[in-house]
């Protein structure tokens, strides 16, 4: 069972909720976007606020950092770059006519999701719209990019010669039930995925397998071939909407509003976990190290063994539904609507959980051994016997 743990340091900056957090690739810096209009900027060495970016006239929706540059959503209906060494603006996007609630940055595109039932596509580097993706019913809630050389065969590019400009296409996901692709350089909608039932909350690409998975208020996650638009499989054991999807090694991982947090196998469909113990929805979760961690709106975040569903830790401190969470350098970070950020020490916990692993695999390396001197014996004297052990 879990003990409560204490964080490190609190965080109290902020004079609103904090509605995302978003880590630096290399590590370095955190990014916090708020109701109060700000977004400050954190140094994952110190936990000191290193810049505090305002000019929005309304609250932050979503952020994204780069190395070196910050990206803010607001429902002010812009979007806003700054720099992460001067905390200047340096681009203002506009052209939504409604609040802007999701953004996704690849190579030199920065896309964006609204309530205007619009997704669109600006130059990171000037404040241009480049394509305006129309065609959802309801507001757009969520973005995933991929390039077709990803995912499609050569011969199969060449009956695309119209895209031939740019391959890179752009997946949607709204409260239409509907889950769209587009290609990025014409706006052209190349698949609707129809089957949900209720609005898709969370989208998670796994381009080289080609499949697509989406999660929805209608209680269950679908996989979809993402060349062909074919419904692959349908999970449907959560009763509550799925709120946040997780893929690690094949493994699908889902947080629902029903407390629950599900682990998929992803070739086969079956459940083969159920991680229980949450008191309210889970809104966020992130695996790390074998150990899975979750955010609740029961304002605790929590540690499981990813492996047997066992809770290892839990993190008491926040007043309010925990948004986000990131992990670096064995520091677990929790933003919540509280206004906090939180950052807790869980080395203790991957210490262990090495330790059991460590200990598991060799457990298995010496049932191999057994197994292998076990079958040359029953080869010698002409003898099959099957076993439970797997022999």
């Amino acid at each position: 069972m879990g003990n409560s743990g204490s964080a490190v340091k609190v965080c109290t900056d902020h004079q609103g909720g904090i509605n995302w957090l978003s880590l630096s690739p290399d590590g370095q810096r955190l990014l916090t976007g708020s109701e109060d209009g700000t977004a400050r900027l954190w140094s994952t060495a110190d936990s000191q606020c290193h810049g505090h970016f305002q000019g929005h006239e309304s609250y932050i929706t979503f952020c994204h950092l780069e190395n070196e540059a910050a990206f803010t959503c607001s429902a002010d209906h812009t979007i806003r770059k700054w720099d992460v060494m001067t905390g200047q603006c340096l681009a203002i996007y506009r052209g939504h006519t409604s609040i802007v609630n999701r953004i996704l940055v690849a190579k030199d595109y920065l896309f964006s999701g609204s309530y205007d039932r619009t997704a669109r596509c600006w130059s990171v580097d000037k404040e241009k719209q480049i394509q305006e993706f129309r065609g959802h019913r309801n507001c757009v809630l969520t973005l995933a990019h991929y390039s077709s050389r990803d995912v499609l065969e050569e011969e199969e590019e060449e009956e695309e010669e119209e895209e031939k400009v740019s391959r890179d296409l752009l997946v949607t996901g709204s409260t239409d039930c509907t889950v769209k692709v587009w290609w990025v350089s014409s706006g052209r909608c190349y698949q609707t995925l129809l089957g949900h039932t209720g609005a898709v909350l969370c989208l998670i690409l796994d381009a080289p397998n080609r499949e697509l998975f989406s999660g929805s208020t209608d209680y269950t996650i679908r996989t979809w071939n993402i060349v062909t638009g074919e419904q692959l499989k349908v999970f449907k054991e959560h009763q509550g909407s799925v709120i946040c999807l997780e893929l690690v090694n094949r493994h699908l991982y889902s947080g629902s509003a029903d407390r629950t947090v599900k682990c998929w196998l992803v070739d086969t469909g079956e459940r083969i976990q159920t991680y229980k113990a949450h008191k309210h929805s889970v809104s966020t979760l992130k695996y790390h190290a074998g150990i899975l961690f979750t955010g609740s709106g029961d304002a605790c975040a929590r540690a499981f063994n990813s492996r047997s569903g066992v809770l290892q830790k839990i993190f008491r401190g926040h007043k309010f539904i925990i948004n986000c969470i990131q992990i670096h350098n064995e520091l677990l970070y929790t933003a919540s609507h509280d206004g906090t950020l939180r950052i807790w020490d869980i080395r203790g916990i991957c210490k262990r959980n090495k330790r059991r692993l460590k200990k598991e695999r060799s457990a298995q390396g010496r049932g191999s051994q057994k197994g292998s001197l076990s079958r040359l014996f029953n080869n010698k004297v002409g003898c099959m016997v099957q076993r439970e052990n797997g022999e």
